[in-house]
């Protein structure tokens, strides 16, 4: 099935805050929750199990209590970013976290999701699994994926370089469940723009990480208001995975952007300045960069995409636009 409706009736977008690494932590995730939005939250960006046992139960207490002094507000599902490798046992502990917190959506990206779909649909759970062509989809689809999030051209920390005017269409034909597109969404009309072309979800990266709850360095957010599209180069050079990166944050380590390794090359860290590190030291951002002019608290952000998803999908509907044309049409001939 596409989207389940429980958790779409929790919505007032149909959007995820994605989960970042090094970005996403509580204050995000839970602000994201509270304005509507599924919000997710990395397990790896906590230090250890028991410290993201901590800021999963900071962020349930803090929604449980919105949910208290707002009855019939809308807020949106927590999710959990988790690794497909990690050791039986930490899986089996890091999904009890998940679920005495109340998390039952879990996002994965990299690797072989089939054991990881397996282990929390054993405990009635869901799993939403990156993909970023076909031959992805049709191995997560194998696997058991409940959802796929579909990262096409333009995404900034792990993209992929196929449109979503082909990816999304595409995906929809062979896979009747949730389809999430990726890549390049900085505004309502972008999120409407996927359910047109036959997704049930938004996911927004880089717009989030431009917001005041993001835990980033504040020089990252000023590149993201100050740089443009132009300002940034796809490559696999510097992270181990193909992403776009922005070319001053590069320079601002020592990095010269016209002097990276070949792609395509085994990534290690040798080539890299000392102690500096993708992520953490230089930055990724998606061509939604070039929509970014101001860092607004997330509730902001999320009302103003409300405003413009809710102006998108008051265009005039296009079955009716078509019959018109055909009448048109039939009546010159």
């Amino acid at each position: 099935m596409a989207l389940d409706p429980a958790i779409r009736a929790r919505l007032t977008l149909p959007a995820v805050c994605a989960p970042m690494f090094l970005v996403s932590g509580p204050a995000l995730v839970r602000e994201a929750c509270k304005a509507g939005l599924i919000g997710a939250i990395p397990r790896q960006n906590a230090r250890s199990l028991e410290e993201f046992d901590g800021w999963l139960g900071e962020i349930r207490r803090d929604l449980d209590a919105f949910a208290a002094a707002r009855p019939g507000a809308r807020i949106g599902p927590l999710a959990v970013n988790l690794p497909t490798r990690l050791a039986d046992d930490e899986l089996a502990r890091s999904l009890a976290v998940c679920r005495r917190h109340g998390v039952d959506l879990i996002i994965s990206a990299a690797g072989d999701p089939t054991e990881l779909i397996a282990r929390v649909h054993d405990i009635g759970g869901q799993v939403f699994h990156d993909v970023v062509n076909l031959r992805f989809a049709e191995k997560a689809i194998a696997a058991g994926a409940d959802g796929l999030t579909c990262i096409g051209a333009g995404g900034g920390g792990h993209a992929g370089a196929i449109s979503h005017l082909t990816l999304i269409p595409k995906v929809r034909a062979i896979f009747d469940g949730t389809i999430l597109m990726a890549g390049a969404i900085g505004n309502g009309a972008a999120i409407r723009a996927a359910e047109v072309l036959g997704a049930d979800l938004a996911y927004l990266g880089t717009r989030f990480i431009a917001t005041r709850e993001a835990a980033v360095d504040a020089a990252y957010k000023d590149l993201l208001v100050a740089e443009s599209s132009r300002g940034l180069r796809y490559t696999d050079a510097v992270g181990g995975a193909p992403a776009s990166w922005i070319l001053q944050s590069l320079r601002r380590v020592g990095l010269d952007p016209d002097n990276l390794p070949p792609p395509g090359r085994p990534f290690t860290y040798d080539h890299l300045p000392e102690n500096a590190r993708p992520w953490r030291d230089f930055w990724s951002a998606g061509q939604a960069i070039d929509l970014i002019d101001d860092v607004p608290s997330v509730a902001d952000l999320c009302g103003r995409l409300r405003r413009e998803y809710v102006a998108a999908c008051a265009t005039p509907d296009m079955a009716e636009v078509a019959r018109l044309a055909d009448a048109a049409l039939e009546a010159a001939d």
